[in-house]
């Protein structure tokens, strides 16, 4: 998968939400709101087997697991509407923003407020969902097995693709197939690092020196947003970028 990073290129806000845990557990507690609709048993819910395993990736409380969960069975649960925007941010960049919204007035009001802040445009759906795959990931620490065991198992499997770094094994398979690979996955490795639905940028785009701050600027912006879940886009801010942008 050359050219792709998942911290550096799909999810900007995973460096910044390690230091607000709060923040965290309140977009993966709106993830479990929704994933229970489907049923609160986990062994018939494979998106609430995943919910769960994220919450426990991230070190979240057990009772706040168990608080969203009783809440659904008893329904007294939050009710939170999916809703994916598209636009252009700086520079002409294609943003995918999913959102779990209880007041769908105020998130389309924020985000289109971001937009206009950072010279950008809100855009119809399919307004650049075109320049994306919407595919599943499945990441691992490549402490788990080494390269070639990975890609055998992928080949086993029917993934799609397979990237292998120093630190991670990413796992790229068709939307509908995710939770039967993961499941599979988590078989042989147990749970992973993360494993989601995401939209994949089918070529970056190369950015000016004051587009990637402008982006970044943005990019942190939008991680302020309350009902923003996941940020998705067709570029690279590197690290080094990110830890001078920061100063």
């Amino acid at each position: 998968m050359a050219g792709h990073s998942k911290f550096k290129n799909i999810m900007h806000r995973k460096g910044a939400q390690d230091a607000k845990r709060a923040k965290i557990f309140t977009r993966l507690g709106k993830e479990l709101s929704v994933a229970v609709k489907a049923g609160t048993d986990p062994t018939g819910n494979p998106r609430l087997r995943a919910a769960i395993a994220a919450c426990k990736a991230a070190n979240m409380p057990k009772e706040n697991i168990s608080k969203v969960l009783k809440k659904a069975e008893e329904g007294s649960g939050s009710n939170y509407d999916e809703i994916r925007y598209e636009g252009f941010g700086p520079g002409g960049t294609a943003i995918i923003i999913e959102t779990l919204t209880d007041n769908r007035n105020r998130t389309a009001s924020e985000i289109r407020s971001a937009f206009n802040k950072f010279n950008g445009s809100l855009g119809e759906n399919g307004s650049v969902s075109y320049l994306f795959d919407n595919l599943g990931l499945i990441l691992f620490s490549s402490k788990v097995c080494d390269s070639n065991t990975i890609l055998e198992v992928g080949i086993e499997l029917g993934v799609l693709d397979v990237s292998s770094s120093d630190e991670y094994h990413e796992i790229y398979c068709n939307k509908d197939d995710f939770a039967e690979i993961r499941e599979s996955l988590v078989l042989k490795f147990n749970d992973p690092i993360e494993a989601n639905v995401i939209w994949k940028a089918k070529l970056n785009i190369a950015l000016s020196e004051e587009t990637k701050i402008s982006s970044y600027k943005f990019l942190s912006y939008l991680d302020e947003l309350e009902d923003i879940q996941n940020v998705f886009y067709n570029f690279e801010i590197s690290d080094e970028d990110i830890m001078k942008f920061q100063v």
